[in-house]
């Protein structure tokens, strides 16, 4: 199959859906397809292509949320190279911006559409209402989610069945839904293939100290993900142990803040913050830890928590659907419900050895059930589906313009084709 992933996010751009993307882009060119990427250039207002041609970077504008840009939805230059691609099926990754651009190429050209639903939208309205008007602007993200994922897209796929739920039961979405965990490279994080000297530096540049017990969170640093908890946990925690430190990854808007929260509880000297972390780096740091401890209930999945267990350290994972599926309590990992039962299970691993021991190595069996390549096999299926049931509804908006852009698209091939000389009008003998 030709295959076109179009995303909003794409390395070196760093979160969960750009390492998805990227795993996916990798598991089916194994497969033996051939898959081109549309993403947005983060680092500059114009086009950039790889030597092969298979991603081609937007010019983006940035928007004041994290490192977010938006592009066109209808770039002519990206329009003109995607033609040539001759793609079977496109597997859109974001509601806008290039997920739109998405709809527009698959609807004007009768490429069928698989989206991805990734990101809990509603848990983020804050950002951009800042407190005001939250209900309705909940609202209309619900509208332009259920528009975008039932009415835009031929399958639809999810990975937990946390979201499968919320397009069944409050969005009402009827069309088939796919539960299919995302899959990462478990293997680049596995304890041999981690260099114990790299550890040791990336350690020795943070000033983390020697002899003590290390609980990991890699993430972005932004209210939403809770890690208010971690640290007033932490506080609790090293008023009677100063050997159990808090290593925190990632950068966000809050970080400043946190930062001087981290001070305030006076834990400074145990909360340990390295930053935003090249993407080749990220395996080191959970190398570092003896945990992963993740407080946040907007995820989707939970990517990070797969990547712990890849590496040997047990997830301690607050109550949430997103990780019921990947965190079995006391067998890979322990879940917990309030920020006491989450000290307790600290405390507890921190003097049972042998209980941490063997959550280590489940742990790691149990992450290759969220391989790459299963990922990659799962996906690909669903694409087949996609080919061989294809149907295209006159949606709307898109459908309308789309209709114009084919009626232009005609207009200007006639016109073309054209012999010199001729006007619109036949000429009289």
């Amino acid at each position: 199959m030709r295959i076109g992933l179009f995303t909003d996010t794409y390395p070196p751009f760093i979160n969960g859906v750009s390492t998805s993307v990227f795993m996916l882009k990798k598991a089916l060119e194994r497969q033996g397809h051939q898959v081109f990427v549309v993403t947005i250039n983060p680092e500059s207002l114009h086009y950039s292509f790889d030597e092969d041609n298979t991603v081609i970077r937007i010019p983006g504008l940035p928007i004041g949320i994290y490192d977010y840009r938006v592009t066109s939805v209808y770039p002519l230059k990206a329009v003109n190279i995607i033609r040539k691609w001759k793609l079977d099926v496109i597997h859109s990754h974001t509601e806008f911006s290039v997920g739109t651009f998405a709809r527009f190429i698959s609807r004007q050209y009768n490429i069928p559409l698989v989206h991805t639903y990734h990101t809990l939208y509603e848990d983020y309205v804050y950002y951009i209402t800042k407190g005001y008007f939250d209900k309705p602007s909940k609202k209309i993200v619900e509208y332009l989610t259920k528009f975008y994922c039932d009415n835009t897209a031929n399958e639809l796929i999810v990975p937990t069945k946390k979201i499968y739920d919320l397009f069944r039961e409050k969005y009402n979405v009827e069309k088939n839904i796919y539960i299919i965990p995302t899959g990462i490279e478990i293997d680049r994080f596995y304890t041999e293939n981690v260099n114990k000297e790299d550890v040791l530096k990336v350690k020795k540049k943070n000033k983390i100290p020697d002899g003590c017990f290390n609980i990991l969170f890699v993430g972005r640093i932004a209210q939403e993900k809770n890690i208010d908890l971690l640290l007033d946990a932490q506080q609790m925690i090293n008023k009677k142990n100063k050997k159990i430190n808090l290593i925190i990854v990632g950068d966000g808007p809050d970080l400043p803040e946190y930062k001087k929260r981290a001070k305030k509880l006076g834990i400074d000297k145990n909360v340990f913050f390295c930053g935003k972390v090249p993407w080749e780096d990220v395996p080191k740091y959970y190398h570092l830890a003896d945990v992963f401890a993740t407080a946040s209930t907007t995820e989707t999945q939970g990517l990070t928590v797969i990547e712990a267990m890849a590496a040997s350290v047990p997830p301690i994972c607050i109550d949430d659907e997103s990780f019921r599926n990947t965190v079995v309590d006391k067998l890979n990992g322990r879940i917990f419900k309030d920020e006491g039962e989450y000290i307790e299970i600290i405390n507890d691993l921190y003097e049972n050895k042998k209980e941490l021991s063997l959550l280590q190595k489940q742990a790691r069996l149990n992450a290759d059930q969220h391989s790459s390549k299963y990922y990659g096999e799962r996906v690909a299926d669903v694409y087949q589906h996609a080919i061989e049931h294809k149907k295209f509804d006159n949606y709307g908006v898109i459908g309308k313009i789309v209709e114009k852009i084919k009626y232009k698209e005609t207009k200007n091939e006639t016109s073309r084709r054209k012999p010199k000389g001729l006007s619109s009008k036949k000429r009289s003998n």
